[in-house]
């Protein structure tokens, strides 16, 4: 989904207030205490854009990455928005030593409807790419880890997002070239160090 996530404030304070399971009662029956919404939900928001005060939950949906933990905890309080389509990943295998390996989100949202002219022109662009660089038996996800995902998001037409990064500094893979900065390459280390201080 694109838009906000819908929220049921009756449902929340009945979560509060243990009159609901959270997690669907998958965890009931073994001591877990009370629910802490704080704790099991607000805490575990990885980019920390949900709030709980004076009984009332709110969300900055700008900051939602849509992980869906806050709608698996409490599913009758947290309901997905209605603008609604899919997310395309890319590269996915199985390999027999390695085991079964997830693609990488290519395009975190696009509309899922039909005549499906978006999704046909990103698949359509890939499968060029893909015919005119393959090695013989090679799939999509090795052609990628060779000529590197910037490569193909170059061939797609598609700018690179926030989504596209696992973890900071660990898969980076989008370099400038020298047309994209505006200063160019050529810089004086001394006007620089003038605004960056060491």
């Amino acid at each position: 989904w694109k838009d906000d996530i819908k929220i049921e404030e009756d449902a929340v304070t009945k979560y509060v207030g243990g009159e609901i399971d959270p997690h669907g009662g998958a965890h009931s029956g073994g001591n877990w205490g009370a629910f802490d919404i704080q704790e099991e939900v607000i805490d575990l928001c990885p980019t920390r854009c949900m709030k709980y005060e004076g009984g009332k939950l709110s969300i900055d949906n700008r900051e939602c990455t849509r992980c869906m933990h806050c709608i698996n905890v409490m599913p009758r309080a947290l309901v997905i928005g209605d603008v609604r389509g899919g997310s395309m990943l890319v590269g996915a295998k199985a390999p027999i030593l390695d085991g079964a390996q997830m693609g990488s989100l290519l395009v975190p949202f696009i509309d899922a409807e039909e005549p499906y002219d978006e999704i046909e022109d990103v698949v359509e662009n890939i499968a060029d790419w893909w015919m005119e660089e393959d090695k013989n038996r090679e799939r999509l996800g090795e052609l990628i880890k060779r000529q590197g995902f910037q490569k193909l998001l170059e061939v797609t037409g598609i700018e690179a997002v926030a989504q596209h990064v696992k973890e900071p500094w660990t898969n980076s893979y989008i370099f400038w070239k020298e047309d994209e900065v505006p200063s160019g390459w050529d810089r004086d280390p001394r006007e620089y160090r003038k605004i960056h201080h060491r």
